[in-house]
């Protein structure tokens, strides 16, 4: 019996939430159906009205799974969806009409004044119980599944958050190590270690109070992405073979969005598309138009040894799929493509 549950619950588990609804409908009109046999059972009646009974609870769980789950959708898109729902209804009833009636007839010896009289109270019944009823259970379900997306989606977007917030660096303790090595740097004539431990604090200076807003302006994020690019610049400035061509034009001040969503890609580009000895481009170009951004990173790509660990993206693209999902669902288009050889992504978002 034991190992006969969890079979049941597993195969529970693997069905889809319409189908688990619809056997829960249809188990609950099986109960109602042996609880109401039941009652007229010994309540001393005759068949006649066990035989209408069971008629009736068949028909009305039917009635019901059809109302949820084919009649209710399709009539709650309409402009009127209550008198949708009730037109559907009702031409339903029509048409079963004539099988129930017959069904009747043939089962009670062929009396059609009977069969006649159950079809009008069988439709009443069915207008007057199945149908509202049917009404409040879809509509009191949709909310129930509304309220549930809505946590899942709170979830995720909190679970991105957390991942982001994992993934950086903790920049309280590093920002005044890094105005101490500035003026190292300074004192010493290294200018160009001043200057990128300048852009490395204005970036930390970002994550540590910018990073952790719901919006930000576009502005500030794409300063953030030059910052990163330069930083970047510096490091492989005595590279020859590495070519960075970078086209991020101005956008309008009062854009926002959600921040670190354009980091993550150029981050990546530069982890697993440059190589000191062999030939490496990174092209990055950022273009805004009627509320759209467009964005790209086209960068080489190369193999890595077996034995050399494959470092992965600060914030993962994973990560940034999930966040675009949840921030911008059905207002964003991410195509990313990948060879041997090359790696290219696109990324156009609704602001």
């Amino acid at each position: 019996m034991k190992h006969l549950s969890l079979s049941w619950f597993s195969v529970l588990e693997t069905m889809s939430s319409e189908t688990r609804s619809i056997l829960r409908d249809a188990t609950v009109g099986l109960i109602l159906w042996a609880l109401g046999s039941a009652f007229i059972l010994v309540a001393g009646n005759d068949g006649a009205l066990v035989f209408y009974w069971s008629l009736l609870a068949v028909s009305g769980t039917l009635l019901h799974a059809f109302a949820c789950h084919t009649l209710l959708p399709s009539a709650l898109g309409r402009k009127h969806p209550f008198w949708s729902y009730l037109l559907r209804m009702a031409l339903t009833l029509v048409l079963t009409a004539l099988p129930v009636g017959f069904l009747v007839a043939v089962l009670r010896g062929g009396d059609a004044e009977e069969a006649a009289g159950y079809v009008l109270f069988h439709s009443a019944f069915h207008v007057m119980f199945t149908m509202p009823l049917s009404w409040f259970v879809y509509q009191r379900r949709t909310r129930g599944q509304r309220a549930l997306e809505g946590l899942k989606q709170e979830l995720g977007q909190s679970n991105a958050t957390l991942d982001l917030l994992r993934a950086q660096i903790n920049p309280h303790f590093l920002f005044n190590a890094l105005n101490t090595l500035y003026g190292t740097a300074l004192q010493e004539q290294g200018e160009r270690t001043a200057q990128g431990i300048q852009m490395l604090g204005d970036m930390m200076r970002f994550m540590l109070h910018e990073n952790h807003q719901s919006r930000i302006l576009l502005a500030r994020e794409i300063e953030y992405l030059r910052n990163y690019i330069e930083l970047q610049s510096l490091r492989i400035a005595t590279s020859p073979n590495i070519t960075l061509e970078t086209n991020i034009e101005e956008v309008p001040e009062a854009t926002w969005i959600a921040p670190m969503l354009l980091i993550p890609f150029v981050e990546n580009a530069f982890k697993h598309g440059i190589s000191l000895q062999r030939r490496s481009w990174i092209k990055t170009t950022l273009h805004y138009a009627q509320g759209k951004l467009y964005f790209d990173v086209y960068n080489s790509t190369h193999p890595r040894p077996e034995q050399e660990p494959l470092a992965e993206s600060g914030l993962g693209l994973s990560n940034v799929q999930q966040r675009l999902a949840l921030l911008y669902p059905k207002r964003h288009e991410l195509i990313i493509r990948e060879t041997s050889s090359e790696f290219f992504v696109h990324l156009t978002l609704q602001l």
